[in-house]
């Protein structure tokens, strides 16, 4: 077991480090992979939480602004209308649908995790925002 948590984690960090060049979720899949690889190997646990902190700020960062959400939102549509055409275009290089594919999954994940950091920012907002309105204590011990 150990040994396949190993090989799925090394897998995602990898592809994960791949994703911080090119469009999609890199910080997100090496903190997965991360977790993974803490679990088969104890002695990186002490890595994660550093990572967990840059991957949940990179999540806030990408939905902070309508302009940064906007962005998202073109290259998601971009992703998903590229992976069509090298599905269906057959002069364009690399074509068919495995390069279509994996760029439509691409387009698929980005909303996916779009929709999740503008869900747990709004929370946290909100959080916020009522523990800080007036006549409210803080829990015991905070």
């Amino acid at each position: 077991m150990r040994g396949i948590l190993a090989l799925l984690g090394g897998l995602l960090v990898a592809v994960g480090i791949a994703l911080l060049v090119l469009p999609g979720p890199g910080l997100l899949l090496v903190f997965a992979g991360m977790v993974l690889l803490a679990r088969a190997v104890p002695s990186l646990h002490r890595h994660v939480a550093p990572v967990r902190a840059r991957a949940m700020q990179a999540a806030e960062d990408s939905v902070s602004s309508k302009w940064r959400i906007a962005g998202s939102v073109v290259v998601g549509l971009g992703l998903l209308g590229g992976g069509v055409a090298w599905g269906l275009l057959e002069r364009l290089p690399f074509s068919g649908w495995s390069t279509g594919g994996s760029l439509i999954v691409s387009g698929i994940v980005l909303f996916v995790l779009l929709i999740w950091s503008h869900r747990r920012l709004r929370a946290e907002r909100e959080a916020a925002a009522v523990g800080s309105a007036p006549g409210t204590q803080p829990p015991a011990g905070a």
